[in-house]
């Protein structure tokens, strides 16, 4: 099927039960929200997602018919591949009394953690700080669980101009269009990430494809998802999140964190098994990140924001080989030879 923009919003909306976009999709009392909808609290989804994260949900991938063709022989079989469903973030809160209901972003994602990506993405915006803004967490529950709903605590402050900038995205492009380095850098709940004392040795930067590729469970399976992962200065592999989109990755951990009161994440190494875009790095500044490392290639701005925010950025991570693009004291080890950087 070929579909206009327009058109293909339309299908995903008739497809997987989405909500109309930038208008309020409900103004009403508080009362009736609470009668309407089952409603999650918010300690209860700390223990769900922490039972989740040991074990990958079946909906992950999917199994289909597929013709295998090597060299002039060809063969058909099962194979699985990953799951790609839209998935829309909603937030909840007291309008003059009045409760409010509205759609903040429609993404591509693979299906799991869906309450950690919505918390990630609503933090990496600068829509949340503090756990205690939270009420309760509501999602539809069945086989079409394609919204998650972000209520606000009573009393909590809501600009709706806020809102003004209204999503979709798709899994590969992310989020784009923010104004300025500065407007990242007042998102920052800390100080820029030069205060921190972090020191990573090369050796340890060796380590890291090796110790991700051991957490990615549905990529072993399926080869057809990002991965983003958090790491101690050590080495040690401390969790790991999956999905077909490299932004929803990265929001899934940074949200799982979030929710069990970890941030900011001043001694973590954040790595990711693609690129190095303007809005991973962003986040990762956000979270207070010190040392953000990729297995591909950072972008100019990525670079210009991590050099602003004083984060250590490491690119072409692999086979026993990185570049640094910042911040470079945090890496020890290092030499200096014909103005390159190398690691020893």
């Amino acid at each position: 099927m070929v579909f206009t923009p327009g058109g293909l919003f339309k299908y995903l909306q008739s497809r997987f039960r989405l909500t109309a976009g930038k208008r309020p999709i409900v103004a009403h009392s508080p009362d009736r929200l609470l009668r309407e909808r089952p409603l999650v609290d918010l300690d209860d989804v700390v223990c769900i997602h922490q039972r989740r994260s040991k074990m990958p949900s079946a909906a992950n991938t999917a199994c289909i018919e597929v013709c295998r063709v090597a060299d002039d022989i060809a063969a058909t079989g099962r194979d699985k591949v990953a799951v790609e469903e839209p998935l829309e973030i909603q937030i909840g809160f007291e309008r003059k009394g009045i409760g409010t209901i509205r759609s903040i972003s429609v993404t591509m994602r693979t299906p799991g953690n869906d309450e950690e990506l919505a918390i990630g993405f609503l933090f990496g915006e600068g829509l949340l700080n503090r756990r205690s803004e939270i009420a309760r967490i509501e999602r539809n529950e069945g086989n079409s669980a394609n919204w998650v709903r972000i209520h606000l605590a009573a009393g909590v402050r809501f600009d709706l101009k806020q809102l003004e900038r209204h999503f979709y995205t798709t899994s590969s492009c992310g989020i784009c269009g923010k104004a300025s380095l500065e407007a990242v850098q007042r998102l920052m709940l800390t100080e820029p990430c030069a205060n921190s004392s972090l020191r990573l040795s090369g050796s340890t930067v060796h380590l890291l494809p090796t110790r991700l590729k051991s957490g990615q469970q549905v990529f072993a399976d399926t080869g057809g998802l990002h991965a983003a992962a958090l790491f101690d200065i050590e080495g040690n592999l401390l969790m790991v999140r999956e999905d077909v989109g490299r932004h929803n990755a990265v929001d899934k951990l940074l949200g799982a964190e979030w929710l069990n009161g970890r941030v900011p994440l001043e001694n973590r190494i954040l790595f990711v098994s693609g690129r190095a875009s303007f809005e991973l790095v962003q986040k990762a500044a956000r979270a207070g990140i010190p040392i953000f490392a990729a297995v591909g290639a950072p972008s100019s701005l990525a670079i210009e924001l991590a050099e602003a925010c004083g984060l250590t950025l490491l690119g072409f991570v692999r086979d026993r080989r990185f570049n640094i693009y910042s911040a470079r004291y945090r890496v020890d080890r290092t030499f200096e030879s014909s103005g390159a950087t190398s690691v020893v």
